[in-house]
């Protein structure tokens, strides 16, 4: 069985709308104005694509993403390189990039847990504010990496839904605080 990580940039009050300039939301880059840079927070993104095996992304997600990360030969060469899933139940394979390496289109959350089925490394979720909630509504996710920011947004889209649900608890496998405020928090999904 594979493992489902979610990794996320996240304000204290739960948002992940727009974390690195994306256009659209009033706080867009939330995570570089006025927010220290350093280097030693992002370690972490690193590591990841090292471990990881496979990248997943929600519909919105890979539309953000694929026109730039294939170009991005040095900071993303480890997303780059593995294949890559789509969640979505409108994208279609014409709209594909095909700079980007072996990419398949899942059609459901059911889809999502046959892959996770399957033999193989983890499986990254980048961005995609929708589907990690949907998959953490489905118990989906094993294992959470959020680097938590010293900043409190108001309105955006959050990383978890607001559905009544029974109570999950999470166990902190490891945790780092930079001099920038900035947190990193790793949590394994109790099952």
């Amino acid at each position: 069985m594979r493992t489902l990580i979610s990794t996320s940039f996240v304000s204290l009050d739960g948002v992940v709308e727009g974390p690195g300039g994306e256009p659209g939301y009033r706080n867009s880059g939330w995570t570089f104005k006025d927010v220290e840079f350093d280097p030693a927070a992002y370690t972490i993104k690193g590591t990841e694509q090292e471990e990881a095996t496979a990248l997943m992304l929600g519909r919105v997600s890979y539309e953000a993403f694929a026109p730039v990360w294939p170009g991005m030969t040095v900071e993303f060469a480890g997303y780059n390189a593995m294949p890559k899933y789509v969640v979505s139940t409108t994208l279609k394979e014409s709209d594909l990039v095909t700079n980007w390496g072996e990419t398949t289109i899942l059609r459901s959350l059911d889809d999502v847990a046959a892959l996770k089925e399957t033999e193989g490394g983890p499986i990254i979720v980048n961005g995609s504010a929708a589907l990690n909630r949907a998959m953490a509504d489905a118990g989906l996710i094993d294992r959470y990496h959020l680097l938590l920011f010293p900043v409190l947004l108001g309105a955006g889209k959050r990383l978890f839904s607001d559905t009544d649900k029974d109570k999950q608890n999470l166990k902190l496998i490891s945790s780092e605080a930079y001099g920038n405020g900035v947190q990193k928090l790793v949590y394994n999904v109790v099952k």
